[in-house]
């Protein structure tokens, strides 16, 4: 088998060679070039697995093309560099810890199951993305892609250097003249996230572990009963019969059905486990089924390759074998019949107790098929996870074809986000990691991946009641909320600290359930151009080189500012940008800044508990008026779940605002889609340098507000 795997595979590399025979450096797109080195060789990297399509030929490379790549041999491993101007910044690399600004930084793509980021010193984590995207001293940007899943290294000096440890590889240069045009150029090459579920930008509670039964029910009623803000709780590995996937203890969990049932009756959602590791156990169905469809990594001899994970001895499944992501998929048919709402697919580096370096070796064999050719590890570890959470979603779509899937990854790759969310993995609850999950999300979102958040409050550790506030103030604006707990931390729900903690988390949850119009607006955009729902401020001004470093404040889309409280003297972009406070708010000390930009209006929503009473017909729409008198925003609704909206069940609706003399007229004006309206009913706060006055409730398509009469609070 071995000896026809074999021949294949040359058959395969020999018509590769042929087709890309005379690769040259070509334009590929609109201000895109793709470089490569004399020596490459398609099959070592066809097809990609971070681009959407083979990109073609548009015509030759401009003669004023100035970012160049240099293509070399060192040390026995494949090199590109492109020099870089003096005064340019970088960003992107993935997820990566430390600053935001990445210039001087090294980092390995090896992803690596990570414990507290402590493994060589944070430089690798859970997730690679061989991209760099870099801000020109004159606000222009650019961006590289290395398109090769193989182990490798960026360094970041007066050069972008890629060092892999596979064969040479091509660079793909995109210039555009600001960095939101290069992400979205970057989009076109490696796809947009898909529209996720409303719910699943709500807040959500997690620990390692909610059981039995009755504690994940008792944790659902609490939150109803203090009136917290929650849509999800999550089920980790011990909800499983001796951590085997697919499986429920019968003890802990005798009837999951029936605790979905009861979590959907308080409007809740579950997501729940589902690691690769297969229990190497003979009785066991899914290993059964999988040994009988042959579908499991092998080692270097062609032999079934087992390594320890939670539940022991684990096989692995081959996901570069088109029969076994089908295999894979099918499995979430009965389990998603259970009401499971969302997955979660973790431990996917692959994490493997007793391998080496934490994962399997370098030299077990994936056998491919379909487009996929048969590989190494080497190869294909970087893309094992992307390749898992793909065939998970292809499977939960197939179990549930009316309902938008959410699944949660660690492991990703450049272009995962097509598939599903992510995390920022076993961080641990001290001020230094909780301010280091803002520039983690920021550059995911500059890597093309804008749905994404940490472990709030942090997963190791026992947190301090002054952290978790702190945490939970700041993180209510990330795009993806969760808080989590290891198994031996303190409780963190948001009532485990105090009243006044969860006074101040109330607060905060009230804040983003008041924000979802607006967020769910942002993640719509994100969707549809790849600019992400996370910005770090200096896309405010990519020319304001002050703003470059800045990452303890974060924009929310481009016209809501947000400025946690413990962020001392950050750099803010200059202009008018007008802070405000929900109505009827019990103040605190912790509670971050919101800051709306002058020229921009925000949809706010009503108080609600969780999204299954989220409307749109009553909004307050917050207005900050530029220097020219003016202002406009959009709001997008949907039914938040289903693909009615692919189909033109939509509704996209412009504000304007518009000061004449001592009156402002702010209009909202329905643009495209064919959802049926609602009667909405609107109030206005316009915020000024001299306060705020409003109006009052009103349907009519103008409102008008006279800025004569101070609004009285």
């Amino acid at each position: 088998m071995r000896k026809k795997i074999f021949l294949l595979s040359f058959l395969f590399a020999g018509i590769l060679q042929f087709i890309f025979a005379g690769n040259a450096d070509k334009l590929i797109g609109n201000q895109i070039s793709v470089f490569y080195p004399k020596n490459y060789n398609p099959a070592n990297h066809y097809p990609s697995i971070a681009l959407l399509k083979e990109p073609q030929s548009v015509g030759n490379i401009p003669a004023d093309w100035k970012l160049k790549p240099r293509f070399y041999l060192k040390n026995g491993k494949s090199v590109a560099t492109l020099p870089i101007a003096k005064g340019t910044s970088l960003y992107g690399t993935g997820e990566n810890t430390g600053s935001l600004l990445r210039n001087g930084k090294q980092v390995t793509l090896w992803n690596t199951d990570n414990y507290e980021y402590k493994k060589d010193g944070g430089k690798r984590l859970y997730q690679s993305h061989p991209w760099v995207m870099g801000v020109n001293a004159d606000g222009t940007a650019f961006g590289v892609i290395a398109d090769n899943s193989w182990k490798q290294q960026i360094e970041l000096t007066d050069s972008i250097r890629f060092i892999s440890d596979g064969p040479a590889f091509r660079l793909i240069i995109i210039q555009r003249n600001s960095p939101q045009e290069v992400l979205k150029a970057l989009a076109g090459l490696v796809g947009k996230m898909e529209m996720p579920p409303l719910w699943a930008l709500g807040y959500q509670q997690c620990r390692y572990s909610y059981v039995p039964d009755t504690r994940i029910k008792s944790l659902a009623d609490t939150f109803r009963l203090k009136k917290l803000p929650c849509d999800v709780i999550w089920m980790d590995i011990d909800y499983m019969d001796s951590f085997k996937i697919f499986t429920f203890d019968k003890n802990k969990i005798p009837n999951p059905k029936a605790v979905n049932d009861y979590l959907h009756q308080k409007g809740f959602k579950s997501v729940w486990m589902i690691d690769p590791g297969v229990k190497a156990e003979k009785g066991y169905f899914v290993y059964d089924s999988g040994s009988k469809g042959n579908h499991w990594v092998q080692n270097k001899d062609g032999k079934e390759y087992n390594g320890k994970v939670w539940p022991g001895k684990c096989a692995f499944p081959d996901f570069t074998r088109p029969e076994t992501r089908a295999w894979w998929g099918d499995l979430y048919k009965d389990f998603m019949a259970q009401g499971v709402d969302g997955v979660w697919n973790d431990m996917n580096e692959p994490s493997v107790f007793d391998g080496p370096d934490g994962t399997m070796p370098e030299d077990n064999h994936h056998r491919g098929g379909g487009e996929l050719p048969a590989g190494s590890h080497l190869r294909y570890h970087n893309v094992y996870g992307t390749l898992m959470v793909k065939a998970s979603r292809e499977g939960i779509l197939k179990a549930n074809p009316d309902k938008r899937p959410f699944i949660l990854s660690r492991s990703g790759f450049l272009g995962s986000h097509r598939y599903g969310a992510t995390w920022t993995g076993d961080n641990s609850a001290t001020e230094g990691y909780m301010k280091e999950s803002t520039p983690l999300s920021l550059n995911l979102g500059l890597s093309g991946q804008p749905f994404s958040g940490p472990d709030m409050g942090g997963f190791t550790g026992n947190t301090t009641p002054d952290l978790f506030a702190k945490w939970i103030a700041m993180g209510a604006y990330f795009p993806f909320m969760r808080g989590h707990a290891s198994n031996d931390a303190n409780n963190k729900e948001p009532w485990a600290f105090g009243p006044e903690v969860e006074q101040v988390s109330r607060t905060a949850l009230q804040r983003r359930y008041r924000l979802l119009p607006y967020l769910y607006t942002q993640f719509r955009e994100a969707s549809v151009s790849g600019i992400p729902v996370m910005q770090p401020v200096f896309f405010a001004d990519p020319k304001d080189t002050t703003l470059r470093k800045e990452d303890r404040a974060y924009m929310v889309g481009s016209q809501l500012l947000i400025v946690p409280k413990w962020a001392a003297q950050p750099a803010l972009p200059k202009g008018i940008w007008r802070s405000f406070i929900p109505e009827n708010e019990v103040a605190d000390n912790y509670q971050a800044d919101m800051k709306v930009k002058g020229g921009a209006i925000i949809p706010l929503g009503k108080i609600i508990e969780n999204t299954t009473q989220y409307k749109t017909d009553s909004l307050t729409l917050v207005v900050a008026l530029d220097k020219n008198g003016q202002a406009k925003g959009v709001l997008y609704e949907d039914a938040g779940d289903g693909f009615g909206y692919q189909k033109g069940e939509y509704l996209i609706s412009q504000f304007a605002a518009k000061q004449v003399g001592n009156v402002v007229n702010v209009t909202i004006t329905p643009q495209s889609g064919n959802m049926k309206q609602v009667r909405h009913h609107y109030k206005v706060r316009l915020l000024t340098a001299n306060g705020e006055y409003t109006s009052d409730w009103n349907a009519k398509p103008v409102i008008r507000v006279v800025t004569s009469k101070r609004n009285k609070k």
